[in-house]
């Protein structure tokens, strides 16, 4: 049985270009096909605010990987039990929101890397290891190929985020944005300083560290913006999201339709 041939999200970073996510937050496999199709680089499945759960990730994860779009895996934090879950259903990379230190980045290592570089069980007849036909080759390749984002959500985290990139295993700093912003004390975090400050220390964080950085951009003005901050892994809006936008906007255009006089009734 051969594998079906998928680029790697790490292979993307290296090809120091953009790589175009989208956060999917329904819960849905359509939503997750739709995405995959779509042409995205890569596709979040938010376990940690989305509407589903582990009942409803492998569908999801069926779904976003049968086109080239990798799967990342949100989870709800650093416990060990759900990142190794996501990983046997075949994630190819975790996102660990709320990382604040360098001990946290260790932990979210350990859990996510088989040893020698972490303590990650793993068993044969997962996903992941392709019922026990791929058990070999995921061994082999897991640690280089399963990508460890983890996100910069607070001061603390934007304080400590130097020694956060400069952890072994650890492959990018996400920012998310909105956390980032309440825990700044900031209302508008595009004309902030302090926010754009904290932006720049973030993505400089990561470059010394020989890492990338990542955001999640409202629309793409923000997504110009942040790209010319440095950052390269970009996530753009959510299924979620873009779902409601379209019912505001289909609604909208029927209620502004008026029968002309004479109309049949």
């Amino acid at each position: 049985m051969q594998p079906v041939q998928r680029t790697t999200l790490r292979t993307l970073l290296e090809a120091k270009r953009i790589s175009a996510g989208v956060w999917l937050n329904l819960g849905s496999p359509v939503s997750a096909e739709i995405a995959s199709l779509a042409g995205y680089d890569w596709l979040l499945l938010d376990l940690e605010h989305g509407s589903g759960g582990f009942s409803e990730l492998p569908q999801q994860l069926w779904a976003a990987q049968a086109g080239s779009a990798a799967a990342v895996v949100r989870v709800p934090g650093l416990e060990r039990a759900p990142i190794k879950r996501a990983l046997d259903l075949g994630a190819d990379g975790v996102m660990v929101p709320n990382v604040e230190t360098a001990a946290q980045a260790r932990e979210a290592v350990e859990a996510v890397r088989l040893p020698p570089l972490g303590r990650r069980g793993v068993a044969t007849s997962t996903r992941a290891c392709r019922y026990g036909y791929g058990y070999e080759q995921y061994v082999a390749t897991a640690n280089s190929d399963v990508l460890l984002i983890v996100q910069i959500e607070s001061a603390i985290g934007v304080e400590n985020a130097a020694d956060i990139a400069a952890t072994a295993g650890v492959d990018v700093l996400f920012v998310g944005p909105l956390d980032l912003s309440l825990n700044l004390g900031v209302s508008d975090p595009m004309h902030s300083e302090a926010f754009q400050a904290a932006l720049k220390r973030v993505c400089g964080a990561a470059s010394v560290a020989g890492k990338r950085a990542g955001i999640l951009a409202r629309d793409e003005a923000q997504a110009r913006t942040y790209v010319g901050l440095g950052f390269r892994l970009i996530a753009m809006g959510s299924d979620r999201g873009m779902l409601a936008a379209a019912m505001r906007r289909g609604i909208a255009s029927l209620r502004n339709l008026e029968p002309p006089d004479g109309a049949c009734r």
